[in-house]
C-alpha cells in the first residue's frame, strides 16, 4: 500500500464531515428528510477508514510493521520541514483501528438515538471532525500533524459539550473544557518546538533514534511540554476537574469522547514517547504518583455519585490513573493493552448507559460505610475535592476578567483614536456585577469597538448576498451555523479580559517553560 492510499484513511471521516458540511450550507441535509443521507456518508467514510484500518493491521501482520518509504512535504521554510506521512507501528496500528472502529459503532448507535433533533446534520459532521482528528492523532508520522489532530479533536469535544448551545450550563461546560486543554495545547507546541531545537527534526522515527545524542537534562525539557498535554487531555491531577462537567453532550459523544477515545489520547500520547521517557527517568518518577493520585481521586469521587454517567466517568478517570501509573512504572506494552481494553468497555457501558436503570431492576448501590460515616470527607468527595472551584478561579474567571478589560479598552481608546461615535455605554452595568449577558437577536451583528466597527462596515457590502443567495431559508443552513458560531465568539470575548490577569498568565508561562 503505497503513501498516498495511507495518508487517505485517516482523510476520510475529515472528507465525510466536509460532504455533510456542503449539504447543509446548500440546503441539501436539513431536517428529518436528510438524515439518512447524513448518517449515509457519515457511516460509509468511516467505515472504509475502518477497512483500510484492517488492511494496514494485515500487512503489518503477513510483511511486518514498516515506516513509509517517503513522505510528502507539506510545510517547510529554511531548515523548519513538516512531512505527511502514516505510521504503521503497534502504538498507532492499535490506536487507529480503535478510533475508527469506536467511531464507526458510535455513529451507527447515533443514528436512532438522535433521530428527529434539531442538530442531528451538525452532530455528524463534528463527529467526523473528531474520528479524523484521533485518526491522525494515531497515525501521524511528525510531531506536527500529531498536534493538527489533536487540535480538531478538542475543537470537535467543545462544540459537541456544547451541543445544547442555548443552555447556559452546556456553554459553560464547554469553556471550561476548552481553556483547561489549551493548558496542555500550550505544553504540546512548547514540546514541539524544543523538538525541533534540539533534535532539528520533527517526524517520530527520528526523534526517537536521535535522543540518545541528548543528555537526561535536555530530553527532560522537551518530554515535559508534551507530558503537560497528556495529563490535561486525560484529566490527571492537576487537570481532573473538567471531564466530570464535559457530559453535557448528547451520550453518544459522551461515549467516544471521554469513555472511549479522546480521555485515551494522553495515555497514548505517553506511550508514544516510550523512547524519550527513558530518557529521562524523572518524568517516569512523576507519572507514578499523579497516576496513582488521580486513581484514588477519581474512585473516591465516584463512589458519591448517584447518576450512571456521572459514576462511568470517574470510574474511567481512574482507569486513567492507573494506565499513567503503569507508564511511570516502565510498563509501556501492559499499558497499550490495558488502554486497549478499556477502551472497548467503556464504550460498550456508555452507550448502554441510557438502558441502565431498565435493565438492573435494583437500587443504586449505596454508598460505603467508610466514606458515608466521615462527613466532612463525604462533603469533599461529593463536590469533587472542589477542582471546579479551583479551576474556576485559577482559569476561567482571570481569563473572563481579561476579556472584559480587553473590551473596556477597544471600546474607551481605540474607538475615540478612530473618531468612532460611542453608541453604547463603555461596559453594561450587568457586565461589571459579573451577571449574565443577555443580548438581543442581532446583538452579534452590532460592531463593538474598532475591530467590530470595522467587520460591520464590511459586513454592509456583503448583506445583499448573505440575505438573498445563501439565508434564504430556516434549517441547519448557513444561518444556523453563523448563529452557532456567533454565539461562541460572543461568550467568548465575554471570557478573554484586566491586565492585572495578564501578568498572571505571563507568569504561569514562564512556569511551564521554566
Amino acid at each position: 500500500m503505497t503513501d498516498a492510499w495511507r495518508l487517505l484513511i485517516p482523510l476520510l471521516p475529515w472528507l465525510g464531515g466536509a460532504w455533510i458540511g456542503l449539504g447543509m450550507l446548500t440546503g441539501g441535509r436539513r431536517g428529518e428528510a436528510g438524515e439518512r443521507g447524513t448518517a449515509r456518508i457519515a457511516l460509509s467514510c468511516t467505515g472504509l477508514a475502518l477497512l483500510g484500518m484492517a488492511g494496514l493491521d494485515l500487512l503489518a501482520a503477513t510483511h511486518g510493521i514498516s515506516s513509509p518509504a517517503s513522505r510528502i512535504t507539506w510545510l517547510e521554510s529554511g531548515p523548519f520541514r513538516v512531512t505527511l506521512g502514516v505510521l504503521t507501528d503497534l502504538p498507532a496500528l492499535v490506536m487507529g483501528t480503535l478510533a475508527a472502529g469506536c467511531g464507526w459503532l458510535t455513529m451507527r448507535f447515533a443514528v436512532d438515538y438522535l433521530h428527529r433533533e434539531e442538530g442531528f446534520h451538525r452532530f455528524f459532521l463534528v463527529l467526523s471532525l473528531f474520528v479524523g482528528g484521533m485518526m491522525w492523532v494515531a497515525l501521524a508520522d511528525n510531531a506536527v500533524l500529531t498536534f493538527v489532530g489533536w487540535e480538531a479533536a478538542g475543537i470537535a469535544s467543545y462544540l459537541l459539550i456544547g451541543y445544547a448551545y442555548d443552555r447556559h450550563t452546556a456553554t459553560c461546560n464547554a469553556t471550561r473544557a476548552v481553556l483547561t486543554n489549551r493548558f496542555g495545547d500550550a505544553g504540546f507546541l512548547f514540546g514541539i518546538a524544543m523538538t525541533f531545537l534540539f533534535l532539528d527534526t520533527l517526524e517520530w522515527p527520528k526523534i526517537f533514534t536521535s535522543v540518545t545524542t541528548l543528555d537526561s537534562l535536555l530530553a527532560g525539557v522537551m518530554v515535559g511540554g508534551f507530558l503537560v498535554a497528556a495529563l490535561a487531555k486525560s484529566a490527571q491531577l492537576p487537570f481532573a476537574g473538567w471531564i466530570a462537567r464535559a457530559l453535557e453532550g448528547p451520550t453518544p459523544s459522551s461515549a467516544v469522547f471521554y469513555g472511549a477515545l479522546m480521555a485515551h489520547a494522553g495515555a497514548f500520547l505517553v506511550i508514544r514517547l516510550e523512547p524519550l521517557l527513558w530518557r529521562a527517568p524523572f518524568w517516569l518518577a512523576v507519572l507514578m504518583p499523579v497516576g496513582l493520585l488521580t486513581a484514588v481521586y477519581a474512585t473516591v469521587a465516584g463512589r458519591t455519585q448517584g447518576d450512571v454517567k456521572s459514576a462511568l466517568i470517574f470510574s474511567t478517570q481512574a482507569q486513567l490513573g492507573l494506565i499513567f501509573f503503569e507508564c511511570g512504572a516502565g510498563l509501556f506494552e501492559v499499558a497499550l493493552w490495558h488502554l486497549t481494553g478499556h477502551t472497548i468497555w467503556r464504550l460498550y457501558q456508555f452507550l448502554l448507559s441510557p438502558s441502565y436503570l431498565h435493565l438492573s431492576g435494583r437500587p443504586v448501590r449505596p454508598i460505603p460505610g467508610w466514606l458515608a460515616e466521615s462527613h466532612t470527607f463525604y462533603r469533599l468527595a461529593l463536590h469533587r475535592f472542589h477542582l471546579d472551584a479551583l479551576l474556576d478561579a485559577l482559569i476561567t474567571h482571570p481569563t473572563r476578567a481579561l476579556a472584559q478589560e480587553v473590551r473596556l479598552l477597544d471600546v474607551r481608546v481605540f474607538s475615540r483614536v478612530t473618531g468612532r461615535p460611542l453608541n453604547e455605554a463603555p461596559l453594561p452595568a450587568r457586565v461589571r456585577k459579573k451577571e449574565p449577558v443577555v443580548t438581543p437577536g442581532d446583538a452579534v451583528t452590532r460592531g463593538r469597538g474598532m475591530l467590530g466597527h470595522i467587520l460591520q462596515d464590511s459586513a454592509r457590502g456583503l448583506a445583499w448576498f448573505e440575505e438573498h443567495l445563501i439565508l434564504r431559508s430556516s434549517g441547519e443552513g448557513l444561518l444556523d451555523a453563523l448563529t452557532f458560531l456567533g454565539g461562541y465568539v460572543s461568550r467568548i470575548e465575554e471570557f478573554l479580559g484586566l491586565p492585572r490577569y495578564l501578568f498572571l498568565l505571563l507568569a504561569l508561562t514562564f512556569v511551564v517553560i521554566l
